[in-house]
């Protein structure tokens, strides 16, 4: 253990220290009083026993080795109540200020190849990709910029589901978003109940946090913003909850829908693009439409949203800290039945000596 690693909590106990010192010479040792006899003969019978007189009085003087565990033991004691505590490794604790559900529609029409592969374009070439390939390339590219958000998925088609709950592993997410497939969720686009379950999504999670602000070995976080961003190349078909009913709930929850058009608009039938109704759950609900027709408006579509979602992203250092006191207080415990069990021990020994001697001496006799 490095001295750098050692803290103090409180240091002005170190004051103490030179206590003893100062009682020792302004406060005398507590002296017994003992019974003596008055003898006319004194000097010849303290020379006969061959001892040193005293003033009437007697005064226990302590040994070496019992001074200095006294010392010790109050250095040991003084460093106690300093609470000495060791630094352990920094460690980083983030705080995630944003959940992103990135809801993706799987119907049909997303099968539609008239969108152009980065990889192509950036050889020099044009390879066509499917509207759901070319948005799995841009999210790939969106998620690197979320640092410090939690990312969750949700596919619909016929029906809505969970492809992934919120999560801080960016690359569970992708695995999972690459794992998709073109009407595994149905043909059909259910775009309000997507929306709707986008929602009870959030207030699911924003229960957990709850939970875990309360609970001691988690700490307090602020709560999270709310933003869902819909990718979609169709109308609303059939869901149980209008898509403009679900963006109303959605702006009372303080849950920003940003919604992205993909495709034709021209379009007509079960495919075409319903852009009234994108653009009125985008503003009833606090966010904006961007409609994308190429790989390059989808680009700046989600770009777009990058800059109206700025990173809320902070982490902070800290070094745990471990209390030692304890094992200041061990340690005299132990010095102290060690010196008492080496003085019984030593008392013992000289006591058997002496009576040993004195029954040599009677048998002399």
């Amino acid at each position: 253990m490095q001295f750098s690693q050692l803290e103090l909590v409180y240091p002005y106990w170190l004051w103490l220290l030179p206590l003893p010192i100062l009682i020792y010479w302004f406060i005398p040792a507590y002296r017994t009083r003992q019974s003596a006899i008055k003898v006319p003969f004194f000097d010849v019978l303290v020379q006969a026993l061959d001892e040193v007189p005293s003033q009437g009085a007697s005064q226990l003087n302590a040994s070496y080795w019992q001074k200095a565990l006294l010392i010790i033991s109050w250095c040991l004691l003084i460093f106690a109540l300093t609470k000495p505590t060791i630094l352990g490794p920094p460690q980083t604790r983030e705080s995630l200020g944003r959940d992103v559900m990135v809801v993706v529609d799987l119907s049909g029409s997303m099968a539609e190849r008239d969108f152009v592969s980065k990889t192509a374009s950036d050889n020099g070439g044009i390879q066509k990709i499917s509207r759901l390939d070319a948005a799995k390339e841009v999210l790939a590219d969106f998620a690197k910029t979320r640092q410090g958000d939690r990312l969750g998925l949700i596919l619909f088609g016929d029906a809505a589901f969970v492809q992934t709950p919120f999560t801080a592993d960016q690359k569970v997410w992708l695995a999972l978003l690459n794992q998709t497939d073109v009407a595994m969720a149905g043909q059909s686009t259910h775009l309000g109940d997507a929306i709707g379950l986008a929602i009870k999504v959030f207030e699911q999670s924003a229960t957990a946090d709850l939970s875990a602000s309360t609970d001691p070995q988690h700490p307090n976080q602020k709560s999270r913003e709310k933003v869902a961003i819909v990718l979609t190349d169709g109308n609303d078909t059939g869901s149980y909850v209008e898509p403009i009913d679900a963006a109303k709930v959605a702006a009372a929850k303080n849950v920003r829908i940003h919604m992205i058009a993909m495709g034709d608009p021209t379009t007509v039938g079960e495919k075409a693009l319903d852009m009234d109704v994108i653009n009125r759950v985008a503003k009833v609900s606090g966010g904006q439409a961007f409609q994308a027709i190429n790989r390059n408006e989808l680009e700046q579509a989600y770009a777009a949203i990058g800059k109206l979602e700025p990173q809320l992203y902070e982490s902070t250092t800290y070094r745990p800290k471990q209390s030692i006191h304890q094992y200041s207080i061990m340690l005299i415990v132990v010095m102290y039945l060690f010196g008492f069990g080496f003085a019984t021990v030593k008392r013992q020994l000289t006591s058997a000596t002496k009576k040993a001697a004195q029954q040599s001496g009677e048998n002399n006799v």
